[in-house]
């Protein structure tokens, strides 16, 4: 970027938080905040994922790095075109700057024609008969028993209870028909420094039930899991990983915006295994509320 362009940039923002946002506000009595500096605070947070004083010099318009600034200018846009909540975004910067508490989790998600929702007891049998299924299964290493599908059942629905959020169980008028959610990996991973934070990871990841393919459970669940956990539980980025062979997961990966960061091998699969070398994605926060899919979750 040139000094004009950059200078162009900071004149763009200053504009933007000091004219047009408190201007709309005045129309906008739902909206949160109305001065020029809180405009500037949940922006910046949301462009830094976190409190941007933690990673930028004041003054911001003048340090923060062109690629973030321009997030924010993105995101304040969005805000005025009625594409982004100011409400869900002043939320994760008050999470972030320990001001709010975050809520407990939902009882449920609501989608158009399913709804993700916590574990239920009766999901036991459903599950095993997915983790039996050796076409559903046919990227790990082999499927599982029903002893070992329920004890994987009560560790998923536990994570509601350990972190927060969890994998949510994918309901449709038919009935169970898989998960698709957020964890924290329950093993250290080689990531050889490919991101930052490894020890805070959190994964999205979603298993289905055959007859429940081809109906976008996958995506569309994925994208309110991701719209909850973004703005209720403020997490800055989540990752997905699956083996390299696995072409559907990679599509959804794809469809939800992640970007690819590198290979790894799987150290829970031997040397020479197909499924051992695995590919890495990664979505933050910020770019996910700046691509608009943040809206639609109906929370109960």
């Amino acid at each position: 970027m040139t000094q004009a362009e950059a200078e162009a940039q900071r004149r763009r923002w200053r504009t933007l938080v000091d004219e047009r946002l408190p201007a709309a506000a005045a129309a906008h009595p739902d909206w949160p905040v109305s001065q020029n500096h809180c405009f500037a605070r949940i922006l910046l947070d949301n462009a830094c994922g976190g409190p941007w004083r933690e990673s930028v010099a004041p003054p911001a318009w003048a340090n923060m790095p062109p690629e973030r600034l321009d997030l924010a200018l993105s995101l304040g846009e969005a805000v005025l075109e009625g594409r982004q909540d100011l409400t869900v975004l002043n939320h994760r910067s008050l999470l972030w700057r320990r001001k709010v508490r975050r809520p407990p989790p939902p009882e449920s998600l609501h989608g158009e024609d399913f709804s993700l929702r916590r574990w239920r007891l009766s999901d036991d049998e459903p599950f095993a008969a997915l983790c039996a299924d050796p076409e559903v299964m046919r990227f790990f290493p082999a499927p599982k028993s029903a002893r070992e599908s329920q004890t994987e059942a009560r560790a998923l629905a536990r994570r509601f209870d350990e972190d927060g959020f969890g994998p949510w169980v994918v309901e449709a008028p038919d009935g169970f028909c898989g998960f698709v959610g957020c964890w924290r990996p329950a093993r250290p991973l080689p990531l050889g420094g490919l991101l930052g934070q490894e020890s805070s990871l959190v994964e999205i990841g979603w298993r289905l039930a055959w007859p429940a393919w081809g109906r976008g459970f996958a995506v569309r669940g994925a994208r309110l899991a991701l719209a909850d956990v973004f703005s209720r539980c403020a997490l800055t980025e989540v990752v997905a990983y699956t083996a390299a062979v696995n072409t559907p997961s990679l599509r959804v990966m794809e469809r939800l915006g992640m970007s690819e960061v590198g290979g790894f091998a799987h150290p829970g699969l031997p040397e020479g295994h197909e499924l051992r070398p695995h590919r890495l994605y990664r979505l933050t926060a910020a770019d996910f509320l700046a691509g608009g899919e943040a809206g639609g979750a109906g929370l109960e």
